[in-house]
């Protein structure tokens, strides 16, 4: 499957300098590896999250993340979306499509992103869903790997500069095994990033 395609490219390219000004920071990028089904597993306390977890990995794969289809309704946004290869998906309804596209995708070696929570924490703490799970288990050749990401939530607070760090590491738990169930794995890999990044409370306080 082609990786990296013009419009990726184009997209994380013109999103640097929101990396650069929030000092972006990455580390484990020899957990991703450069070839073959690999599903990214993300915690999601803002919207940057994505953006920033595709420039930190941008070197070594595209990332198909999973979105709300809503945002093919945006004006002009649609075909961006498209070009970069992303998967939309109905937030809430169970959208068997939407899956069994990227089970479809992941196949065929390509770079799949997932948010177990679904939707922004807006500092709160959200179960995973299980459709993650369901993702991992029906392409046990894929790789998974986390992605703890930080501080994307105070890229609102200017003229005071974030510090924003991804980190991409192996679960502790170890890669899904067949005898799991998919919620439970889904919890799993939440636990083990939330660990890390508990939900942001810079959202909290803004909106206290």
């Amino acid at each position: 499957m082609r990786e990296r395609t013009h419009t990726y490219r184009a997209v994380m390219a013109l999103s640097r300098p929101v990396a650069l000004w929030g000092r972006l920071r990455v580390e484990g990028v020899e957990s991703l590896p450069e070839s073959g089904p690999l599903l990214i597993v993300g915690n999601h306390d803002s919207h940057w999250d994505p953006v920033m977890i595709g420039i930190a990995a941008v070197k070594r794969r595209q990332i198909r993340a999973l979105a709300k289809a809503e945002l093919w309704d945006v004006k002009g946004l649609g075909p961006i979306l498209q070009g970069m290869g992303q998967i939309p998906i109905e937030r809430g309804a169970g959208d068997k499509q939407a899956l069994a596209r990227a089970i479809e995708t992941l196949r065929a070696g390509a770079c799949i992103g997932v948010f177990p929570e679904g939707t922004r924490s807006r500092g709160k703490v959200l179960r995973a869903r299980s459709g993650i799970g369901r993702l991992a288990l029906e392409v046990p050749e894929a790789h998974v790997t986390l992605a703890a990401t930080e501080g994307t939530s105070d890229l609102t607070g200017f003229p005071r500069r974030p510090r924003i760090r991804v980190r991409f590491f192996d679960p502790a738990g170890g890669q899904p095994t067949p005898l799991e169930d998919p919620a439970e794995l889904s919890a799993r890999l939440l636990a083990e990033l939330r660990e890390l990044v508990p939900p942001s409370i810079s959202y909290r306080k803004r909106n206290k």
